[in-house]
């Protein structure tokens, strides 16, 4: 219920981000224009056509970072898939949660583990993740028994690990109504491209094209939100882009909690808070790091202890994160 609800408020922002976006733009744009007589003649030439350029470039950019997202990384995973298989290190996972949520009629079951493993360095690990049993009736996937995985020894790629008896493969109707969905989105575009130039153009070309028009603030709001997002994500989790290298080939001591202190940064009025640790390494160094993180106001006991569990790189110990944290990462 609680996964359920945490969906459904992430489907929620989205249009709602998008809807500030997109139709929200527009509407402010033709709602002014129409009571605003623009000097059309008086305008620059040179900068409009590079206002149309930069929009050009920015919904280009968009558009290809959605490509890449949707159809890109699915042939991406499924080729690493097929890597892991020949070059992945194997580590046997015991399973401490098991979680049935399959649909009905489905004729598989679907299970949200949480495994226990050693990762590439030793050290023990929790990672949550998710398999389709086609074979239910085996009850492989049951609290105490184990299952084979195979871990990418780089941690560069997605899928970082897989389950090791694991078959992977591509919807090939539900590939194609997405290329369709995109080649859709890339028409639109395009075409608002031509139904604006006809509409506004007046007889001097584009001209009418200023910083505010929709063609150019639209994908810029969308990039920015891209950013936005990559930002926020680490802040508000506690754990950066690295998480799954720290997490994969990373080692766990107790760290010792040096100060707390306010940011100034509030998200969703939650205060941002920036720990200051003081750790020693596997070869008795002693080293010092922050992470910066969104604490609940109901959870601002955890900044008062006196010391935390964390994970850091062997090869680079400054590359820090909550063990607590890492052990939510699916």
């Amino acid at each position: 219920m609680e996964k359920l609800i945490k969906r459904g408020l992430a489907i929620f922002m989205a249009l709602f981000a998008l809807f500030f976006a997109i139709p929200f733009p527009m509407i402010m744009y033709y709602s002014t224009k129409s009571g605003i007589q623009l000097d059309i003649e008086g305008s620059n030439p040179w900068l409009s056509l590079g206002l149309v350029t930069l929009s050009v470039v920015f919904w280009i950019t968009v558009l290809a970072g959605f490509y890449r997202k949707w159809v890109l990384q699915v042939f991406s995973a499924k080729r690493n898939m097929e890597r892991l298989k020949k070059n992945g290190v194997h580590r046997e996972a015991r399973i401490l949660e098991s979680v049935n949520i399959s649909k009905p009629n489905a004729g598989y079951n679907t299970y949200e583990l949480s495994l226990s493993f050693k990762n590439l360095v030793n050290t023990e690990i929790i990672q949550k993740a998710g398999i389709n049993d086609m074979k239910p009736y085996e009850r492989r996937f049951e609290v105490g028994k184990r299952v084979g995985l195979l871990i990418d020894k780089e941690v560069k790629h997605i899928p970082y690990f897989i389950f090791e008896n694991s078959e992977g493969s591509i919807r090939k109707g539900i590939m194609v109504l997405i290329n369709l969905g995109w080649l859709l989105l890339l028409v639109a575009v395009a075409g608002y491209y031509v139904y604006t130039y006809q509409l506004e153009n007046e007889g001097m070309g584009w001209r009418f094209m200023s910083f505010w028009h929709p063609l150019l603030i639209c994908p810029t709001i969308l990039l920015f939100y891209n950013v936005l997002v990559s930002f926020l994500d680490g802040k508000i989790s506690g754990v950066s882009g690295n998480a799954p290298l720290i997490k994969f080939k990373g080692i766990r001591t107790t760290a010792k909690l040096l100060t707390t202190n306010l940011t100034g940064m509030y998200i969703n009025e939650q205060p941002m808070v920036n720990f200051v640790l003081e750790f020693v390494d596997h070869q008795n160094q002693i080293h010092t790091a922050s992470i910066k993180k969104v604490v609940s106001l109901l959870d601002l006991d955890s900044t008062k202890q006196k010391t935390v569990d964390v994970f850091y790189l062997r090869e680079d110990p400054r590359k820090i994160a909550f063990a607590a944290d890492l052990n939510e990462i699916s």
